[in-house]
């Protein structure tokens, strides 16, 4: 009886395996997947202003070139600055604030810097506009400066809403 256990739940176990090995689904999940229309071959990234109250004066052109880069990178759209462009997208930067987010001892223990981006897609061929709103919080040690937390964190602030965005706009996430 125990064998027979036993070789039910391997059976089972490499059924699950083979299940996702080879199951390539309806891409409905996958990162990779990237939903552009073939009529779609020109985009503009306009700069990303900062409207936010607190300006990190690093973080829009940082930010504006990761969206370039990655939408360049990772899609068969050719960057024009010329106003007819297929998709033109552009935003601004709404929200950079730091909140306390951890208390011990009654003591702040870490932050929350918050960072919401505003974007507006317009798809000059269809005349479509969309707007959506990317927001993310990073924590960091209370015990460092804004100034030293911000220079720590610019790189990880950049990837992770660029990455956002992009899935936003290609990806229907």
């Amino acid at each position: 009886m125990l064998i027979i256990k036993k070789i039910s739940i391997l059976i089972l176990v490499l059924f699950i395996i083979f299940s996702f090995a080879f199951n390539t689904g309806c891409g409905v999940y996958s990162f990779k997947d990237v939903s552009i229309p073939d009529s779609i071959k020109t985009i503009r990234i306009q700069f990303i202003e900062n409207r936010a109250p607190y300006v990190n004066p690093q973080l829009s052109a940082n930010l504006t070139e990761g969206l370039k880069r990655k939408i360049i990178n990772q899609t068969r759209l050719t960057q024009t600055n010329g106003e007819n462009a297929h998709y033109d997208i552009s935003g601004e930067i709404r929200d950079y604030s730091v909140s306390t987010s951890a208390i011990s001892n009654k003591q702040e223990v870490n932050n929350r810097l918050t960072v919401s981006v505003h974007i507006l897609v317009n798809n000059q061929l269809s005349d479509v506009k969309q707007e959506f709103d990317i927001s993310r919080n990073f924590e960091f040690d209370a015990k460092i400066s804004l100034q030293a937390a911000e220079t720590r964190l610019l790189e990880e602030i950049v990837r992770t809403l660029s990455d956002d965005i992009f899935n936003r706009l290609f990806s229907n996430w």
